[in-house]
């Protein structure tokens, strides 16, 4: 695995970026003070920091069209194994989770064919999960 990547993320208060990435996603809890909590998120370190200003739902303004999809920007996410990516996609299914694109496959035999799925913490940061049939690909052009 690549180094973990480090990325704080403005959240609109702790008890609900608890509740996504700690009870919906299965990600373990770091360090923590009263304004922010680190979460081991798939190897990565993520932080939550409060954000006066952000209110319970803000997500981004602009898209652009990506294989015909409205892909919001910013956004951020991981590349899972392909089995990892579908049992995730099944799980967060089950338990009612609202996509902003809906799981599936985006460039079916090409070269970057991946599985993707994207949707919205409770503060409105867009998360993409991704996995790649082919994982030497990733970069592939």
């Amino acid at each position: 695995m690549p180094a973990p990547f480090h990325l704080a993320i403005p959240v609109h208060d702790l008890p609900s970026a608890r509740e996504f990435y700690g009870a919906l996603f299965g990600c373990s809890e770091g360090r923590s003070d009263r304004e922010w909590v680190d979460f081991d998120f798939f190897g990565h370190q993520l932080v939550a920091h409060v954000d006066p200003s952000r209110q319970a739902f803000q997500p981004p303004a602009h898209t652009n069209k990506v294989d015909g999809k409205d892909v919001p920007v910013p956004h951020f996410g991981v590349v899972l194994d392909w089995a990892a990516w579908h049992a995730l996609a099944d799980r967060l299914k089950k338990a009612g989770v609202t996509f902003v694109i809906e799981p599936g496959i985006r460039f079916a035999g090409e070269v970057g064919e991946q599985a993707t799925f994207f949707l919205y913490d409770r503060s409105g940061n867009a998360l993409e999960f991704k996995a790649f049939r082919d994982p030497s690909r990733l970069f592939a052009k």
